[in-house]
């Protein structure tokens, strides 16, 4: 006769959520394998990764370096070209040096108005940025010492008529044994 086999009723465990979750997943071996292998591999060329990407970003700044060099030199040839030209030389003279050619008469006309009088180098500006500053304020009226308009007319007749002193020029002496 067969043996009857008693089976014994199953009574449910409470599972955490975690756990059931896992077991529906019904994830295998391999599958947890090749996550493993996956996250290994990410770690070891991530730093690869890296490198290739500094690598990328310093040579598109040496790209940029050398596009602006490029375009410094290209400026620079223009500038040489002009320097070249004579009418530009003898415009820059001019306008810089304030050169003019033999027979010319120069002008220079300074507005007041357009003077700087923070400037301190020494200058016109920092003598009128003396005057301005002064606080002082005086309630008299001083005279000159001298009248003005006699000197002018005594600097204006001594510039007509007096002639200039001639110092006699001393002569040059030869070395004797020449």
């Amino acid at each position: 006769m067969a043996r009857k086999s008693r089976t014994e009723p199953k009574v449910p465990i409470a599972l955490s959520e975690g756990a059931a979750q896992l077991r529906s997943l019904k994830i295998s071996s391999p599958t947890i394998s090749l996550i493993v292998v996956i996250v290994l591999g990410g770690f070891i060329v991530s730093g690869d990764v890296s490198s290739y990407i500094n690598q990328r970003r310093e040579i598109a700044l040496a790209e940029q370096a050398i596009i602006d060099a490029q375009e410094q030199v290209e400026q620079m040839e223009k500038e040489r070209d002009l320097w070249q030209d004579p009418i530009y030389i003898r415009s820059q003279a001019r306008n810089r040096l304030y050169y003019v050619l033999p027979g010319e008469v120069s002008y220079l006309v300074m507005d007041n108005g357009n003077l700087d009088f923070s400037d301190t180098s020494g200058t016109v500006g920092e003598l009128l940025a003396k005057k301005r500053a002064t606080d002082d304020i005086s309630l008299e009226v001083s005279a000159a010492s001298e009248n003005w308009v006699d000197s002018m007319i005594e600097s204006v007749l001594r510039a007509a008529l007096d002639l200039p002193v001639e110092t006699p020029a001393e002569p040059i002496e030869e070395e004797a044994g020449s």
